[in-house]
């Protein structure tokens, strides 16, 4: 495994690769967890070459975001990709990914300024910033990341297709813990009895996909079941949305592709998750 800060000696180490290799790529936060290597395994089981970033990136959080107390283990999270076959780790700072004088971003109009794009003003214009300087930078043939970041994914497609790019993004199925609570980073952030109230969240996902298969399609009243289960664990509720799993679109009724996402503040900690209702 061998790891790069720099720009100048990723591309170097990965030029012609694309033409005889299939790259396949992780882009992450670091503050590596079960849900992240599990990308990574994917990476290595459908790629030739499997390259990993590790990059907080300032551009997606807000002032009042947690920025400066995002988990941050470097050391640990290397140790933990050396036994997942990676090839190339990326670790670049921000004076490498934003050089003085930076003025040029990437914003995928629409999808970017809803759910959590309407809480977090410019988080999606910095995530489809960060991720086109990396594709860029690796040339990647495939892009693994978690569906636990739905949106995220989704406004990563429209770029990809928007701006005639040859990556193809692989959709991974969300990593949970065994009461269900979907992995993050920001778990970390909980305190036991948080911990703990935070299953909320996906017991409301499978109390609307329990009512939708028992034939209760009225987004408004399966919204309303889900937010008395958050509320009774204390839950501050962001949103509650019921979508089309193409468009993001809010839908009146549950069709097929129908997903409800939501976003739940548990303390101070903001979680999001999502589930499909109707395949």
């Amino acid at each position: 495994m061998q790891i790069y800060k720099t720009i100048a000696e990723t591309r170097e180490a990965l030029a012609g690769e694309a033409l005889k290799n299939k790259i396949g790529f992780v882009p992450t936060m670091g503050a590596l967890h079960k849900g992240h290597l599990s990308l990574v395994e994917r990476c290595h089981s459908e790629s030739d070459l499997t390259v990993v970033s590790i990059y907080v990136n300032p551009t997606q959080f807000g002032p009042q975001e947690d920025l400066n107390h995002y988990p941050r283990n470097l050391e640990k999270d290397i140790d933990l990709l050396r036994n997942y076959h990676v090839d190339i780790v990326f670790t670049p700072d921000d004076v490498q990914m934003y050089p003085e004088g930076y003025c040029t971003w990437v914003q995928v109009e629409g999808l970017s300024d809803i759910l959590c794009g309407a809480s977090r003003p410019g988080h999606f214009r910095g995530v489809a910033t960060i991720v086109l300087k990396l594709m860029h930078i690796v040339n990647p043939k495939l892009m693994f990341m978690g569906m636990k970041d739905y949106q995220q994914i989704i406004v990563l497609e429209k770029m990809i297709e928007d701006l005639n790019l040859e990556t193809k993004i692989v959709r991974c199925p969300i990593v949970r813990e065994p009461d269900g609570l979907a992995m993050s980073s920001r778990n970390s952030y909980l305190t036991p009895d948080e911990r703990q109230r935070a299953t909320c969240l996906i017991k409301a996902l499978k109390n609307a996909q329990k009512m939708v298969n028992e034939g209760h399609l009225d987004s408004s009243i399966l919204i309303s079941e889900a937010e008395n289960i958050i509320k009774q664990s204390d839950g501050r509720i962001d949103y509650i949305k019921i979508v089309d799993g193409s468009t993001l679109q809010e839908l009146p009724e549950v069709r097929s592709g129908s997903r409800m996402m939501l976003a739940v503040y548990i303390g101070n900690t903001r979680l999001i998750d999502n589930i499909e209702l109707l395949p």
